[in-house]
């Protein structure tokens, strides 16, 4: 590693970038793979490109993998270029794989191939068969959907919804066309299905988690979350985790890895969180997309977002390894850096760390409602564990919406509370299963009235202010058969924000979620800690401090720390009393704490004997502890 950086593992951030020399014996705890979309394989024709595109990327990454792909938007390699190319990867001992992604025209709107067009599927199985004659892996790039409503889908889904028609559809084709030629051609070859990041969505273009995971050797995870506001998705930073730890439960094992790519990235840590956080979430390969995007040079605007904003960053001596003296990137300085480093940094603190752990949170196969939610909720600090089956062995379970798709569900809720354990559900569930039995375990109502409040209080507790208006359900219920935990507060009326009702030894709680999910956010900071102290009670690890500040759990007593604020934050660190130490990784200092007595705390007894440790986390940066 070139270049020195100021304490550069206390507060781990991008804006220490400095370039990576190759590392001959690679990273310790993951694969590095990049992946070449057809149109680079092509130009690797070319011997010169190849090998001065190759070198100058390998200075920053160690590569393990290339997966060179054969077909996107009806454009095919030719057989006569793509040996030649695989040969120049092998003699370099680097690994070959084949990529596929099954588009007519990606431009058009990710136009798909049409499953009931002779011609495509004929193109298809001819483009599978070709890919696995010449590699013993092959993954399909998160296209393998159809967006279709052509005259002769229209006529073969009948009286059919399209989620049922597609589900049917992607299975049958997935057998037909990919797998089945596949294997024939090529015994050996493991075939991969690589699943994008919207997942909640997924049914209804014919992703089909239930079947597919089972048919395809191993699966693949889209953790690309890119930019929260500007992006059409707006999807949370958190999901980079909690969307590859979810796609581990629904096939133990043969999540093969996780993906990223460079789009939305405003500026360099966010790039790099996408990483971190995949990497955390234990994935066992990460691929970087694409083989063009590492060559991109690193835009001056990746560091502009910082300036003059009075952040904590001392932002000369984290910069100056790297940026010239006029703030611009040294020339030659391309995306491949950014990923490197971060590849790096990772992979100095992922050996410390156990299995992930969190709350069980159970989401049903195709099951839709209260859109990515359990991200939004990571955010808030609350360690997500989403699984495709009821966890009945955990001791507290958290439901959202969609497991309103479950006929059952409101028999095992009542099973788990009768067995004297604890469910949690948001109040877009109360709705949902208003008529389905809900009302047999509380009768708490979600009415049809809203509510816009800004102050908070818990029981006689003081109360507390939010820094903006927050539109809310009214939740109705009958005093004394339930509880406000937390309550909202507008004039001389109130509503429940968390709330609890007791049943056949267990307990049940009602979450309100506002309107707007990012709401959640500016939730007062006392109430977000009392919701987690119920929440995260099993857990030996609770951080209370602003929220967008998430918490990474393991099962060997190591946690993670990561801010996605843009200023930095003082936390709260309160750990179960059989701890006695509190150590920084891979530093190995200790940092001082206090022992708790029973103390009052926003209307609640909480902490006896608990160790508490005050600290401060630094913008766009993580920590890890070791509780000893």
């Amino acid at each position: 590693m070139t270049g020195k950086m100021t304490n550069p593992w206390l507060h781990i951030t991008m804006l220490g970038v400095v370039m990576i020399l190759r590392a001959d014996d690679g990273y310790n705890n993951f694969n590095t793979a990049v992946y070449a979309r057809v149109y680079e394989v092509q130009k690797m024709a070319d011997p010169v490109w190849l090998e001065d595109s190759f070198e100058a990327m390998e200075r920053s990454i160690h590569i393990d993998k290339i997966y060179l792909e054969t077909h996107r938007d009806m454009v095919v390699i030719g057989e006569d270029d793509l040996i030649p190319i695989i040969n120049f990867f092998k003699d370099r001992g680097i690994l070959t794989s084949g990529g596929i992604t099954i588009t007519v025209n990606e431009r058009n709107r990710f136009q798909t191939y049409c499953y009931t067009n002779p011609d495509h599927r004929k193109k298809l199985k001819e483009v599978v068969e070709f890919t696995a004659a010449h590699f013993n892996e092959v993954m399909l790039d998160d296209f393998f959907f159809t967006n279709c409503k052509c005259e002769s889908c229209i006529k073969a889904k009948g009286d059919r919804s399209w989620t049922e028609f597609r589900l049917q559809l992607l299975s049958d084709a997935a057998h037909d066309l990919i797998l089945e030629p596949a294997h024939k051609v090529n015994p050996n070859v493991s075939v991969i299905i690589k699943y994008p990041n919207w997942y909640e969505h997924f049914q209804g273009l014919g992703f089909n988690l239930e079947t597919e995971p089972v048919m395809f050797d191993k699966i693949y995870t889209g953790t690309e979350t890119r930019d929260p506001v500007r992006s059409n998705q707006h999807l949370q930073n958190y999901q980079s985790y909690q969307i590859f730890r979810y796609f581990e439960n629904i096939k133990p094992g043969g999540n093969a890895g996780g993906w990223v790519d460079t789009g939305g990235a405003r500026f360099a840590e966010r790039y790099a969180e996408q990483i971190w956080l995949t990497l955390f979430a234990k994935a066992p390969e990460m691929t970087l997309f694409d083989y063009r995007q590492m060559m991109t040079p690193l835009r001056p605007s990746l560091r502009a977002e910082w300036q003059g904003q009075g952040t904590s960053f001392d932002f000369d001596a984290m910069m100056a390894p790297l940026v010239n003296d006029d703030g611009t990137w040294p020339e030659g300085a391309t995306m491949a850096v950014a990923a490197g480093y971060s590849l790096e940094v990772a992979d100095r603190i992922l050996g410390y760390l156990g299995r992930p752990m969190g709350i069980a949170c159970y989401k049903p196969y195709h099951s839709a409602g209260e859109d990515f939610i359990h991200n939004y909720l990571g955010m808030l600090g609350i360690p997500i564990d989403l699984m495709p089956e009821f966890p009945s062995n955990a001791g507290l379970v958290l439901l959202a919406e969609t497991a309103k798709c479950d006929p059952e569900i409101v028999d095992k809720i009542r099973k788990h509370l009768t067995e004297g354990k604890k469910v949690v559900i948001t109040s877009g569930l109360l709705r949902a299963l208003q008529g389905r039995g809900i009302e047999t375990i509380a009768e708490i109502e979600y009415t049809d009235r809203k509510a816009l409040v800004r102050a908070f209080k818990a029981g006689w507790g003081q109360e507390v202010v939010s820094d903006k208006d927050i539109l809310i359900p009214q939740i109705q219920y009958l005093t004394n058969d339930s509880w406000e935990e937390v309550s909202s507060v507008d004039g001389l009326n109130g509503w429940p924000i968390f709330h609890s009702a007791e049943y056949g030894g267990g307990n049940l709680y009602v979450l309100t979620v506002p309107d707007n999910f990012a709401d959640l956010y500016h939730l007062p900071v006392e109430v977000v800690t009392r919701i987690k102290q119920t929440l995260l009670e099993d857990l030996y690890i609770r951080v209370n401090g602003p929220n967008q500040i998430a918490l990474f759990v393991y099962d060997n007593h190591t946690f993670i720390v990561e801010s996605f604020l843009d200023e930095a934050a003082e936390v709260e660190i309160l750990i179960d009393p059989e701890f006695t130490k509190l150590i920084e990784v891979p530093e190995g200092e200790t940092l001082s704490g206090e022992r708790l007595t029973p103390r009052n705390f926003f209307g609640m007894q909480i902490g006896e004997n608990a160790m508490k440790y005050k600290t401060v986390i630094k913008p766009h940066s993580f920590r890890v502890f070791q509780c000893k």
